[in-house]
């Protein structure tokens, strides 16, 4: 089964196809370069559900009959910061959604913040969009708190200033495996796994 992906971003292939061959699902997860790239969707629904949706039909219009497709939003909500930047995670520092920027502005705006007031959610939604335009929408949740600096250097975006609870190291300082067994974007593809699992052939 292939499930194209509503991304170009490298990072969220890999992790989506480790996700996969760990749960020893026959999928195969194609990025929207294999298909002449993302078209341009506008996030401006002001949800998780809605922005996801929204990049799921814009890919599925360029693809074949009988295509599935998926897309994932996804962001760090920050207690202090009353949400934010949720789904404005991947603009955080400005409308060119570069990382290293918005996780160099998230650590200069909570760097005063006290321990006490750190808290923070990484929190992930998948939207599935089937051939006959059945859409399925799985969501998870990881609970932690943000570091002062950031530290590891393994994944991506916000990793780095993000503590899970229960957990003395970043998402950044785990492994693949580590990450996968507890992630939000995990959470949320252990619940499409289950869905993908029990489709009849």
């Amino acid at each position: 089964m292939k499930l194209y992906l509503a991304s170009g971003n490298a990072h969220k292939v890999a992790e989506l196809q480790a996700l996969a061959d760990a749960a020893r699902l026959p999928v195969a997860i194609v990025s929207a370069r294999a298909v002449g790239g993302m078209p341009g969707v506008e996030e401006d629904t002001g949800t998780f559900v809605g922005n996801a949706r929204k990049k799921a039909l814009a890919l599925r219009a360029k693809l074949p009959a009988g295509a599935w497709t998926l897309a994932d939003d996804s962001g760090v909500c920050v207690d202090a910061l009353d949400g934010g930047p949720g789904v404005e995670s991947a603009y955080f520092a400005g409308p060119q959604g570069d990382f290293a920027a918005n996780l160099q502005k998230l650590t200069r705006v909570m760097r005063d913040v006290p321990a006490g007031r750190r808290g923070a959610h990484f929190y992930c939604v998948l939207v599935l969009c089937g051939p006959a335009g059945e859409e399925h929408v799985f969501e998870g949740r990881c609970d932690g708190t943000l570091l002062v600096e950031p530290r590891g250097g393994s994944g991506f975006g916000y990793d780095p200033l993000f503590q899970p609870q229960g957990y003395e190291r970043s998402y950044a300082e785990m492994s693949e495996a580590e990450k996968n067994a507890l992630s939000h974007r995990a959470r949320a593809w252990a619940k499409l796994a289950e869905f993908v699992a029990a489709r009849k052939p």
